[in-house]
């Protein structure tokens, strides 16, 4: 997932992406250990899918506490 189309979801989807991948990646994480996953690759994907999302929403985190400072 690129960081364009991150950028283009609501703050409510881009957490659920976040819950969603975290889910995924814990799962991969099973699945290597318990020898049934070949792609090793799809963990590294999946850390940085997570990672990309997480600082998005930082982000918008960030801005929103920014723009409060400013209005008052």
């Amino acid at each position: 997932m690129k960081v364009a189309e991150i950028r283009s979801m609501s703050s409510d989807e881009i957490v659920a992406k976040l819950e969603d991948t975290r889910d995924e990646y814990f799962r991969l994480r099973f699945r290597i250990h318990s020898g049934q996953l070949t792609d090793h690759a799809a963990l590294g994907l999946t850390r940085r899918t997570i990672a990309r999302l997480a600082t998005v929403l930082r982000e918008r985190q960030l801005a929103a506490e920014l723009q409060g400072e400013t209005d008052e």
